[in-house]
């Protein structure tokens, strides 16, 4: 097997498979038994991450020359209400994967690690946009354990000669995103009040804070190129090195609405625990790679809105 990627189910699976399929004969995905990944040319598989067993046995049958892991419980608002489940997933599961790499007889990939901007947390003064140097400050269960991922493959990769490389993903947005995430939120809601299924009104929570917005396209087209030219052993920031407010990510949104919307703050939306500001510095990823951003904010962001309206048959 060319590649695998594990946790296909998700949002990027869909993505990184595709991507990966223009280069590749062989893809593989990994999922949970409930979940539905539509892949005519892939191996799709079924792998718990916390069932160490499941794993092995997989990477024992198929020897993957790439794996991209994928596999994350990736709500930073369910991080706080399930740390456990957090924890099981990012941790142990990594650990899982790369115990049973090493774990299989003369088997030597490539392994690529999917962290998050969130390990990042509160930045001192001055040190926006942020690189890969900067101490961590994680200031969630799910950046703890995504900071903890990036250790332990900077160990085994230090300790055990293996071939593993990570990066720290910034905020992606796409079609087929949970609405619990921002992007994906205020697009349905804009879509459900053009339907007349919601009153014009727009619940939000905090509109200051300001992060690095890519298009999920780009961000898989990173991930592949890293795999191809990035350092072992090294980590690498993926965004679009430019932030922008949550309120302004609205404002765009709004302004291609067909309704007036009026806009109100949702307690309830509120994060414990808010990072004010978090951009990316790209030089890294784009020394090494050549990587540019494709698509702007506001196509991705008009995407999303008209996915939502053609589900609603509004266009």
């Amino acid at each position: 097997m060319d590649a695998l990627v594990t946790g296909a189910g998700g949002f990027v699976g869909n993505y990184l498979l595709q991507e990966l399929l223009q280069e590749h004969a062989h893809v593989g995905a990994t999922k949970l038994p409930k979940e539905y990944i539509k892949c005519k040319n892939c191996d799709i598989l079924d792998m718990d991450l916390t069932k160490e067993y499941e794993v092995r046995k997989i990477l024992e049958l198929y020897k993957p020359a790439q794996i991209y892991h994928l596999a994350a419980q990736s709500s930073v608002a369910l991080s706080w209400t399930n740390p456990e489940l957090t924890v099981d997933v990012n941790l142990k599961g990594t650990l899982h994967l790369l115990d049973a790499v090493r774990a299989v007889e003369n088997y030597h990939p490539r392994i690529l690690l999917i962290g998050s901007s969130e390990e990042y947390g509160y930045l001192r003064e001055g040190a926006c946009p942020v690189n890969e140097q900067e101490t961590l400050h994680p200031a969630n269960i799910y950046a703890v354990t995504k900071a903890c991922q990036n250790m332990i493959g900077n160990i085994y990769a230090k300790a055990y000669g293996m071939d593993i490389l990570m990066v720290r993903a910034f905020n992606h947005i796409g079609v087929g995103q949970a609405p619990t995430f921002v992007a994906a939120d205020f697009a349905l809601q804009i879509a459900e009040i053009e339907a007349g299924l919601r009153p014009p009104l727009m619940r939000v929570g905090n509109l200051e804070a300001k992060r690095d917005f890519s298009d999920v396209r780009d961000i898989v087209r990173a991930y592949r190129l890293l795999m191809q030219h990035g350092r072992s052993g090294e980590t690498y920031n993926v965004g679009s090195g430019h932030a922008v407010s949550i309120r302004e990510l609205l404002e765009i949104l709004v302004s291609y609405s067909m309704e007036a919307i009026v806009i109100e703050q949702d307690p309830a939306r509120m994060r414990p625990a808010e990072i004010p500001c978090i951009q990316a510095d790209i030089q890294k990823l784009q020394a090494v790679t050549g990587w540019k951003p494709q698509f702007s904010l506001e196509e991705t962001l008009r995407t999303m809105l008209d996915h939502n309206r053609r589900n609603f048959r509004i266009i």
